[in-house]
């Protein structure tokens, strides 16, 4: 009975994975709530119930933290979405759709906050945060997500292959906006709408934003083939 117990306890390094998972929970919350500057690691301390030298031992300081917990789930994000644009160029043998594109994009990524909880929603929440923090946060998604980004172009310009590459790029930015928005769950939605939509409501994003972003597309580059002709 005592071999069986010993067996159970965690080793070392599942107790050091175990409290850094635990420190990286927290963090997440309290930055995606309070901001970079708005949380102290003695904050993140207090809410994993240490000493705030225990987060020192783990992350020289609080912007490394910042940086770990951002890149946590930034991989299985784009790890997602990459391979969900590769398998949808594969499907459709190099001839996308627009709107096919734009759905393996985004509906791969919405995916994440309807089906794993709140602390997908925080993140979504932080990442918000740091798509509109040019000062630092700019060099955080260029390095996290600007393969799967210009995979998602590379489509869309099979997709639109007589559209020109400034509108396909501008589209994009407009796409990442309303996706930034919708993650950061402002709440204003809510109010303008008087409770008929929410801003938490992925499921009825996920069911419109697609649509709307591609018939934009479409549009746009319509109208400058017409102004070119």
């Amino acid at each position: 009975m005592a071999n069986k117990l010993k067996a159970r306890r965690p080793t070392k390094v599942q107790q050091r994975a175990e409290k850094i998972e635990q420190i990286l929970d927290a963090a997440e919350y309290l930055f995606s709530k309070h901001g970079l500057y708005g949380v102290t690691l003695k904050d993140v301390a207090r809410r994993v119930g240490a000493h705030h030298t225990l987060l020192n031992y783990y992350f020289v300081d609080k912007k490394k933290l910042f940086d770990a917990v951002f890149a946590r789930r930034a991989v299985v994000t784009r790890t997602r979405r990459m391979a969900a644009l590769d398998a949808y160029d594969a499907q459709t043998h190099g001839r996308p759709s627009v709107e096919g594109a734009l759905r393996a994009f985004l509906d791969t990524d919405l995916d994440l906050y309807i089906q794993g909880g709140e602390r997908w929603k925080n993140y979504g929440a932080l990442g918000a945060q740091v798509a509109n923090t040019p000062e630092w946060g700019a060099k955080l998604m260029d390095e996290q997500f600007d393969p799967v980004v210009l995979r998602l172009i590379e489509l869309l310009k099979k997709a639109l292959p007589r559209c020109e590459e400034e509108d396909i790029f501008w589209g994009y930015h407009f796409v990442t906006g309303a996706l930034m928005l919708t993650l950061a769950r402002t709440g204003r939605i809510d109010k303008l709408s008087s409770g008929r939509c929410r801003s938490d409501d992925f499921e009825a994003v996920k069911r419109r934003m697609a649509s709307f972003m591609a018939a934009g597309f479409v549009e746009l580059c319509g109208r400058r083939k017409d102004a070119n002709k």
